[in-house]
């Protein structure tokens, strides 16, 4: 299946700059994949989405969306994709169906209409549809002045669907929310992926976010430092993981340990041993100790990502 992604040796170069600020890079995403894409500010990231959502111009290699070259067909690649960026860019004097209304017009989905009873009725079914979903039902003509964060975060993602796009775009989708409302966000997000099969496109700086990604691609200085799974991603850049056991009697909880290959090193709170992923499961079903004490600890891709940027590595007690 041909990728709805490609990406083939992508270069942006700004004027008096000492280097690109994309150095050459190459990536394929797939029809319905979460990919994140990830790296500390000034990597690359922003220009790069912006590039493949045709706002600013590459300076050298391949790239289509959905089929599309960014630059030849231009305008079929914006009716497939759908775009959030991190700074929001909504009308605050408008209601939110307002600044729907004004944005389908200038994209050309539909032909504008000063009044929402003289919109076409497919387009006040479908703006209806998505306020239900985001839960905006209520606030649908209100004026956007009065939203929290969180309430104008949904009307930018019901207003990039308004064309059923194929690919979905969020830069920084829940930057400046609080907890409850990027939660809120992403499982509506979830939803929208698992019943319209949709590719979503992820920079974020909550690395937790991207923890269930299909893929992941990390980049440094405009060019790819990691891409893989997760998984793939922290075993290369984290290394392994640690579970910490103890039992009321630690000497036969040593000597099974020893029986089962499985080094462990004595602390105050028990043994701590260092473990990849699915081991700490074999170790533990191959105890016949009671534990009064198990504690397992996985990398994160946030300790990936810091390895990659930092060079300190390792999963933290």
């Amino acid at each position: 299946m041909e990728p709805i992604i490609a990406v083939n040796n992508l270069v942006k170069r700004y004027k008096k700059a000492d280097k690109p600020a994309v150095g050459g890079i190459s990536f394929e995403v797939k029809q319905g994949e979460f990919f994140a894409f990830l790296g500390p500010n000034g990597a690359g990231k922003t220009t790069t989405i912006s590039i493949l959502t045709t706002t600013l111009s590459k300076t050298e290699g391949q790239v289509t969306i959905a089929g599309y070259d960014i630059e030849r067909e231009a305008a079929e690649v914006r009716r497939n994709v759908g775009i959030i960026f991190q700074n929001p860019s909504l009308d605050l004097d408008l209601t939110a169906e307002e600044n729907i209304r004004l944005h389908v017009s200038i994209y050309g989905i539909y032909g504008y209409r000063p009044l929402y009873r003289m919109m076409p009725a497919e387009y006040r079914q479908r703006i209806h549809e998505l306020a239900e979903v985001v839960g905006l039902q209520d606030q649908l003509f209100k004026k956007v002045k009065g939203f929290s964060g969180g309430m104008k975060r949904k009307l930018e993602i019901m207003r990039s669907l308004m064309h059923n796009p194929r690919i979905l775009f969020l830069d920084e989708p829940t930057q400046g929310l609080d907890a409850s409302a990027r939660q809120s966000i992403w499982t509506y997000l979830k939803q929208l992926r698992k019943e319209q099969k949709i590719t979503v496109f992820l920079t974020t700086h909550y690395l937790e976010e991207a923890e269930e990604a299909d893929r992941v691609c990390m980049v440094t200085g405009g060019k790819i430092s990691a891409l893989g799974t997760p998984d793939e991603i922290k075993r290369q850049l984290a290394g392994p993981g640690m579970m910490v056991l103890a039992s009321d009697d630690i000497e036969t909880l040593k000597n099974e340990l020893t029986l089962l290959n499985a080094p462990f090193v004595e602390e105050p709170g028990g043994l701590r041993i260092t473990c990849w992923e699915g081991q700490a499961q074999k170790i533990v079903a191959g105890l016949k100790s009671p534990l009064t004490k198990l504690d397992i600890r996985q990398p994160t891709l946030e300790e990936a990502y810091l390895s990659l940027v930092t060079g300190k590595g390792g999963v933290s007690a």
